[in-house]
């Protein structure tokens, strides 16, 4: 159940944005630490765990979640499984606190940098679900998840890989922060009529399922095109992975494009969009690293 709540499906959404990070600090260093990138990775996965066990904890105990939603069994344990809400509440916090005690060996190499980015993650982590009035209930829980999980976490990771807080990340990190946001912008897209029963003024809410779809379309074209910009302007010898990325990503945008965002495709959509996320972002990376660079421990 632990491992459940943890939701390992959804890591991507919090590896990806590290492993451009590490693609990035690999191309403006002759190399970069194995241990220093695997304890950033563990990091992220314990925050992306700690951000799934509040949400189904608080989804459970303020009723939002239920058997006649659908949703996918493993997005919604607690409402499918005879398990105390409060351990879900411990387990959560034990996720950051373990995050936090590796995090220590990064402070100690790296310095206060990425602690100072971590602890303003975590306290987005916690009022994303926390509260009477939790972020994913406005219409900012896209703005807020996207760009503490796919901007905060590449521009820690890239300062503590190089040594250099560099802003340049945070631009760099611009595809996987609309990725990210439309993980979450197609949940909320596909819970309306619920959200809107239970009082949730996400942003799909406020919208509308017409005008949300536009907006996910210009968004998912927009996400494609920074990844080309990006490439063209900070890595011009990644252009050649672009045509690759573009075969391979069709199928998936096509596939993502036509889905209605409807209850009844919610699941679907949820494996598209995450299935989207992985192919770009290891592509991104992958046109990243084209120089070429070398690890070393």
């Amino acid at each position: 159940m632990a491992v459940q709540l943890a939701a390992p499906h959804t890591w991507p959404a919090a590896i990806l944005p590290a492993l451009v990070a590490t693609a990035a600090a690999l191309a403006r260093m002759p190399s970069v630490s194995v241990m220093m990138t695997c304890a950033l990775l563990v990091i992220c996965v314990l925050m992306q765990s700690a951000v799934n066990t509040f949400n189904d904890y608080y989804d459970y105990v303020k009723g939002s979640d239920s058997l006649d939603d659908n949703v996918d069994p493993a997005d919604a344990v607690l409402v499918y499984n005879n398990v105390n809400p409060r351990s879900a509440l411990v387990l959560a916090v034990g996720f950051l606190a373990a995050a936090f005690v590796i995090g220590a060996y990064v402070v100690w190499v790296a310095g206060w940098i990425p602690l100072a980015i971590g602890g303003a993650g975590a306290v987005v982590v916690v009022l994303y679900s926390a509260g009477k009035t939790p972020l994913s209930y406005l219409p900012v829980g896209e703005l807020a998840s996207g760009f503490v999980m796919g901007g905060l976490i590449p521009l820690a990771c890239y300062q503590a890989l190089t040594g250099s807080f560099d802003l340049r990340a945070l631009l760099w990190a611009v595809p996987t922060i609309i990725g990210v946001g439309l993980i979450m912008l197609t949940n909320n897209a596909c819970d309306i009529e619920k959200d809107t029963e239970s009082g949730r003024r996400t942003l799909p809410v406020l919208l509308g399922r017409a005008r949300t779809r536009r907006l996910y379309h210009g968004a998912v074209y927009a996400w494609v095109s920074a990844i080309i910009v990006l490439v063209i302007a900070f890595f011009p010898g990644g252009v050649v992975v672009l045509p690759f990325m573009l075969m391979a990503a069709y199928p998936l945008f096509k596939a993502l494009l036509s889905n209605p965002l409807a209850p009844i495709s919610r699941i679907g959509a949820m494996a598209q969009v995450c299935g989207v996320n992985v192919a770009l972002g290891a592509f991104y990376a992958a046109a990243i690293l084209a120089g070429g660079a070398v690890l070393v421990p």
